[in-house]
């Protein structure tokens, strides 16, 4: 278990999501029927979601053949992305998606030891 320093300290509750699918279009038009998501094209591989009139809380991003994962990732927020994934390795994860940075802050995405694929995010 980890010690209280290496603990992120950050609220159980995800930052962000991401669907990444072989057909975003199709993904795009299920969800926003099913939840009434306010869908934001950025182009024709990615698009923002919202639930209204507040920020984007996640997207929807066309997989492609080198796509580290296809499914749901959730993303929880952390100081430091790089810490968060040695600390993931440590424990028996494994990295899927080395950081990189966004226009919303540094993400990366790793797998558990039971195979779930979970982002980290920091701004």
């Amino acid at each position: 278990m980890a010690n209280e320093k290496e603990k992120t300290n950050f609220p159980a509750v995800p930052g962000w999501f991401d669907i990444s699918t072989p057909d975003s279009s199709q993904t795009r038009a299920f969800y926003q029927e099913i939840f009434g998501w306010t869908i934001n094209a950025l182009d024709d591989t990615y698009a923002m979601v919202s639930s209204g009139d507040g920020p984007p809380s996640g997207g929807i991003g066309q997989a492609g053949p080198e796509s580290p994962y296809v499914g749901v990732v959730p993303y929880f927020p952390v100081a430091d992305v790089e810490a968060a994934l040695a600390q993931a390795e440590k424990l028996g994860g494994s990295v899927k998606m080395p950081p990189q940075d966004t226009p919303a802050g540094r993400i990366a995405v790793f797998t558990d030891p039971d195979g779930n694929n979970v982002g980290v995010m920091s701004s």
